[in-house]
């Protein structure tokens, strides 16, 4: 079961006595892991039937005994064992025992980052109980930032304010959630979250940052733009959240290019392609310093960028950002 799948659903559902929830997105893990306790321990849990357990060093003895033991003023136990695959490991021959005829009293849940489908103890789990917990693709999140926000903040989110939002902090979805809480806040009265509002309490700065890059990659100022993009991480801004600002103006330079190349003027296709007022001078500039070959392997660059960030590259995100820089800056 999809992990936003069960967190709609958790308030209706039965407890069951195994859960495993799988996958690296550690937010819908913590979500997820929050449902069970309510749906398991009650609303008026006070915590003395829940266990956490760190699955590289438990061992089955002990993990066995606190299933089978009733808790004081509960009718059931809750035992998490976060990082659990070591102990997947070591105890599958237990656990398949266990999976068969789990305790009555007891509930256990298993964190886990991978969990084969064709495993004897996969295939004894019912699929309600294995939930999965993997990061939305990136062209998902904006919508479900409009729902998530108007379901735990309560705020009505705009589309296009969705997709600024997704654009500056990427795909975490720990970092959204804690950003829609700060624009419920700001928002105050108001029920609605539109794009100015995104703007002005989260985007200004690191969008003025990112023109002033550009401004320098358009003038082919490698130096420059590789000295103010180091001086920005060491004043601790993340590379996924710059890398996200860096994307909202390549894709709109990419999509502008397309537009020009279909007949239309570069003002008329910078304004379509969202370019504020502001910045469609210094965009036509950089435009014509990327010229029709860079801007035709934006998408690549930007997803080979995204994903070593990720961790499929072995070079600091530092290098990788200032990579990416030079390759846009150095001229033709």
């Amino acid at each position: 079961m999809d992990g936003l799948t069960f967190l709609q659903s958790a308030a209706k559902a039965k407890p069951r006595p195994i859960y495993v929830l799988h996958g690296d997105e550690h937010f819908l893990k913590r979500r997820v892991t929050a449902a069970l306790r309510k749906l398991v321990l009650g609303a008026d849990d006070d915590g003395f039937g829940l266990s956490y357990r760190d699955g590289t060093s438990a061992n089955w003895a002990e993990i066995h005994e606190e299933l089978e033991t009733l808790p004081f003023l509960s009718s059931r136990r809750l035992v998490v064992i976060e990082r659990a695959d070591p102990f997947v490991t070591r105890e599958r021959p237990r656990l398949e025992k266990y999976f068969a005829k789990p305790s009555k009293t007891g509930v256990l849940v298993l964190d886990v980052q991978s969990w084969p489908a064709n495993t004897k103890l996969a295939k004894l789990l019912p699929e309600t109980a294995t939930i999965v917990c993997t990061a939305l693709e990136m062209r998902k999140l904006p919508e479900w930032c409009v729902q998530w926000c108007a379901a735990q903040h309560g705020k009505a989110l705009s589309a296009s304010a969705a997709r600024l939002l997704v654009d500056l902090i990427g795909a975490d979805m720990g970092r959204l959630d804690q950003e829609m809480a700060k624009l419920a806040v700001y928002a105050g009265s108001n029920t609605r979250i539109d794009t100015a509002d995104v703007d002005q309490l989260i985007s200004r700065g690191r969008i003025e940052n990112t023109w002033t890059i550009f401004d320098l990659i358009g003038a082919g100022q490698t130096g420059e733009a590789l000295l103010l993009l180091d001086r920005l991480l060491d004043q601790g801004e993340e590379p996924l959240r710059l890398l996200g600002a860096f994307s909202l103006q390549l894709r709109r330079l990419a999509q502008a290019a397309r537009l020009h190349s279909q007949g239309e003027s570069a003002s008329a296709a910078l304004e379509r392609a969202g370019v504020p007022p502001f910045g469609r001078k210094s965009a036509e500039q950089q435009l014509r310093h990327l010229g029709r070959p860079r801007l035709d392997r934006i998408y690549d660059w930007l997803l080979e960028t995204d994903l070593g960030l990720k961790g499929s590259s072995q070079l600091p995100p530092r290098t990788l950002l200032e990579r990416l820089v030079v390759q846009l800056a150095r001229k033709r």
